[in-house]
């Protein structure tokens, strides 16, 4: 009878930093942290790839342990922009929660089919991962005589190319430069996307609108909201007029509005002020509504 099989180790920590970046992200008290930083990126920029590598090449012959890590990295940088922009076109839009979660569901579904993919061979003929096959491996790939001298400086190139990456991101997370200081001002449709906005109200109803400020000033903001439609004052909750924000701190909420005229084509601004300008807008943005009794 057949010994147990051994689980793949590399799928099993692959998985493993999928569930730590999704508890580092989405719980408060470990988001501020540099792991979060460190594993966020091992998501995007290679956790992904090395998944649909390990699907697509289960045998170790198929490829080597450095020409996998390589393939890994160029995957990845293609997979999660396709993300991205696949979920542009949902209801989520390019949120920071809705694309952790496509590719966390993405990558650990990838690392499902790998793993039965390699059940499907021999244990002696499936690719598999341990710290001493690494390090055997690299060995002979970089430093004995074997193959041609071409592939072995490629290959040797790519190792330092890898390890000087590693080092330069290490160093720029760990000393962030201060960008520009800015307020990021906007709003969506009732669905959080930009569209279908209410521009059509008969007189007497309301619409609704989500409104989002990120405070990217470097320190605490004190924001100051209001809507005018053709300069006249639209009231708002103070809750919704008065919005204190920490640095990347974000504010994304329904706002409903009620038009106080009738006419067309009349604009409807929602004006921020800060804490230090309190008659000229800080950020502002409009819609061109119309209310009439026809709608």
């Amino acid at each position: 009878m057949a010994g147990k099989r051994h689980l793949p180790l590399d799928l099993l920590i692959v998985a493993g930093l999928v569930i730590l970046t999704d508890i580092f992200v989405l719980v408060p008290v470990l988001s501020g942290s540099f792991l979060r930083t460190v594993l966020g990126l091992l998501l995007v920029l290679f956790l992904p790839g090395y998944a649909l590598t390990a699907a697509l090449l289960p045998a170790k012959k198929d490829l080597d342990g450095i020409e996998r890590a390589m393939l890994s990295f160029g995957l990845s940088i293609a997979i999660s922009p396709l993300m991205g922009l696949g979920m542009n076109y949902t209801s989520w839009g390019i949120r920071e929660v809705p694309v952790l979660a496509g590719l966390s569901a993405f990558t650990l579904l990838i690392c499902m089919v790998g793993f039965f993919r390699r059940l499907q061979l021999p244990e002696t003929e499936a690719f598999n991962v341990t710290i001493k096959s690494f390090v055997s491996t690299s060995k002979t790939e970089l430093l004995e005589e074997t193959g041609p001298k071409g592939s072995k400086a490629f290959a040797l190139l790519l190792t330092i190319s890898i390890l000087a990456s590693i080092g330069s991101l290490a160093y720029v997370i760990g000393n962030p430069k201060e960008g520009e200081s800015f307020t990021e001002y906007y709003i969506l449709g009732p669905d959080k996307v930009a569209e279908n906005y209410p521009t059509e109200l008969a007189p007497g109803k309301s619409g609704t609108v989500i409104v989002g400020i990120t405070n990217h000033e470097y320190r605490t903001m004190d924001y100051t909201m209001e809507i005018r439609l053709e300069n006249h004052s639209l009231p708002l909750p103070e809750d919704q007029k008065y919005i204190s924000l920490d640095h990347k701190e974000r504010w994304e909420e329904p706002v409903t509005f009620t038009p106080s005229v009738e006419g067309k084509n009349m604009k409807l601004e929602f004006l921020l002020f800060n804490e230090t300008e309190k008659s000229v807008p800080y950020r502002n943005t409009h819609l061109w509504i119309n209310v009439t009794k026809e709608t």
